[in-house]
C-alpha cells in the first residue's frame, strides 16, 4: 500500500559542509573585490528573534512536548556591480529548538547572477514562488517544503539550480536545471504535528537508482494581458511530496517517485475583486492526480476614511485524491478576512477557516503582525484544529493546536 504525504528536510551533512564552506569563502572574498570597483553595492541585514509555541492540549504520542521556545537568525547579505548586472546574494537560515529534528541550518539562498539585455542566469541555491491562490499553492514545486518550519508549507528550502529567464513580447520564459534533490524532515519525537510513528528520515526510497542526483526540469511561462497575470508550468523530476510505502515488516518508509506536472495559475484584476485559480495535473507510475484552487478576493479600501483596508476572502480546494491527500484539502472551503492597517507600523491581520465540506473538519486560523519602533517586528500566529473526522489524514494531529508569538530584531 502506498500513501501519499507531505513533509520535509534540510540538505545532509556533506551538502552542508560543502556549501558552507564555499559560501564562508565566498563571503570573505567579496570585500576586497569591493575595494577594487567604487561601482559595487554591498548589504548585509537579517534578523534574529526567538519565538514560542505553545500546545494547548497534551500530545496524541509519548514523548511530545507542549511548549516550545526557540531561537531563530537568518542573515542577508547582497553584493552587486556593473550597475546591478551581476550580482551575489546570500540567505541563511537557523533555528534552535527543543525537537532536535526542528533544530536545522540552511542555506536558503547562495546563488551568482548576471542580467544581459532580455534575459538573465543565475546559478546556485535559490528559492522560487509560483502561485496565485491564498490557502494553498499547487504550482508550486521547485523547492522542497520546510516541514519542520512551517505547518502549511509556506516556508522553503533552498534548492540548486542553473535558471534562465528570457523576457520576450509574448512573456517570460524560464528554464529550470534541478541538479540535486532535497528530502523533506519530519518532526522528532518530541515534536508536535507528526504522525502516531517517527519517521526514519535516513531510510527513504527513490523511483530512481541516481536517488538524489537525478535531475529535475522545469519550465514556466508567465505573461500580463490585459486584468490578467497567466503562469504556465511544467515538471518533470523528483517529486517533492513523498509516498509512505509500507515495507513487509509493516514498518513505513519513505518512497519519492518521478512525476510530471503541468499546472497553471490565473489572477484577474478587475477593480476592488481579484479572481484566483491555480490548478495541477500530476502523472507517475504509482498515482496520477489532479487538484484545483478558484476562489475571489473583494477588497474595501480606506474604510470610514481610517487608512483601514478589508479583503474578504473565499476559495475553493479540491483534491481527487482524497482521504489520500496529506493536506486533507480534498473538498474543502476556506473563507477569511484581512485587515491592512496601512499604519507606520503596517500591523495586519488574516483571519479565516477551512471547512470540509463532506466531513466534520474544521481548521480555523489566525496571522498576525506589527512593527515595533524601527527595528522589532511582532508576529502572531494560531492554528486551531476542531472536531477533525477520524478518517482524514489530520487526525493524526487533531491535539495540536498551537499559539505561537515571535519577536524578531531587523539590522
Amino acid at each position: 500500500m502506498i500513501l501519499r504525504i507531505i513533509n520535509s528536510k534540510p540538505m545532509n551533512n556533506r551538502w552542508r559542509k560543502t556549501f558552507s564552506i564555499g559560501s564562508l569563502c565566498l563571503l570573505l572574498s567579496l570585500p576586497a573585490w569591493a575595494q577594487k570597483d567604487e561601482s559595487v553595492y554591498q548589504e548585509f541585514s537579517g534578523y534574529i528573534g526567538a519565538d514560542y509555541r505553545y500546545f494547548f492540549e497534551d500530545g496524541l504520542y509519548g514523548g511530545q512536548k507542549n511548549s516550545f521556545p526557540s531561537l531563530v537568525i537568518q542573515p542577508e547579505y547582497l553584493y552587486e556591480w556593473n550597475g546591478g548586472d551581476n550580482r551575489i546574494k546570500f540567505i541563511g537560515f537557523g533555528r534552535f529548538d527543543r525537537d532536535s529534528r526542528r533544530t536545522h541550518f540552511d542555506v536558503r539562498e547562495l546563488y551568482y547572477q548576471t542580467v544581459k539585455n532580455n534575459w538573465e542566469l543565475s546559478i546556485g541555491f535559490k528559492k522560487v514562488f509560483w502561485g496565485k491562490t491564498e490557502a494553498v499553492h499547487l504550482v508550486d514545486i521547485i523547492n522542497q517544503t520546510d516541514f519542520v518550519e512551517s505547518f502549511d508549507g509556506e516556508e522553503k528550502l533552498g534548492e540548486a539550480m542553473v535558471q534562465f529567464s528570457y523576457a520576450s513580447s509574448i512573456g517570460t520564459f524560464d528554464l529550470f536545471y534541478l541538479p540535486y534533490f532535497r528530502k523533506r524532515v519530519f518532526p522528532g519525537e518530541r515534536g508536535r504535528l507528526r504522525t502516531s510513528f517517527i519517521i526514519d528520515n535516513d531510510d527513504v526510497a527513490f523511483e530512481s537508482d541516481a536517488e538524489e542526483t537525478r535531475p529535475s526540469f522545469a519550465a514556466r511561462w508567465s505573461a500580463f494581458t490585459g486584468p490578467f497575470d497567466i503562469g504556465l508550468s511544467y515538471f518533470n523530476g523528483t517529486g517533492r511530496e513523498p509516498f509512505f510505502r509500507q515495507t513487509t515488516g509493516g514498518d513505513f518508509q519513505l518512497f519519492y517517485g518521478i512525476i510530471e506536472q503541468i499546472g497553471i495559475d490565473i489572477q484577474a484584476t478587475t477593480g476592488p475583486v481579484l479572481w484566483k485559480v491555480e490548478s495541477i495535473a500530476r502523472k507517475s507510475d504509482f498515482q496520477d492526480m489532479w487538484a484545483l484552487a478558484a476562489g475571489i478576493e473583494y477588497s474595501f479600501f480606506d474604510v470610514a476614511s481610517t487608512g483601514l483596508d478589508i479583503g474578504i476572502v473565499a476559495e475553493y480546494l479540491h483534491d481527487d485524491r482524497g482521504l489520500l491527500s496529506f493536506s486533507s484539502l480534498d473538498n474543502d472551503l476556506f473563507a477569511g478576512t484581512r485587515f491592512a492597517f496601512n499604519d507606520t507600523q503596517s500591523t495586519e491581520f488574516l483571519i479565516g477557516g477551512v471547512f470540509d465540506l463532506d466531513k466534520s473538519t474544521k481548521l480555523w486560523s489566525i496571522e498576525g503582525s506589527r512593527r515595533l519602533g524601527n527595528s522589532w517586528k511582532a508576529e502572531v500566529e494560531m492554528r486551531l484544529f476542531d472536531d477533525v473526522d477520524q478518517n482524514e489524514f489530520l487526525n493524526f494531529i487533531r491535539r495540536d493546536s498551537f499559539l505561537q508569538f515571535s519577536l524578531n530584531k531587523y539590522f
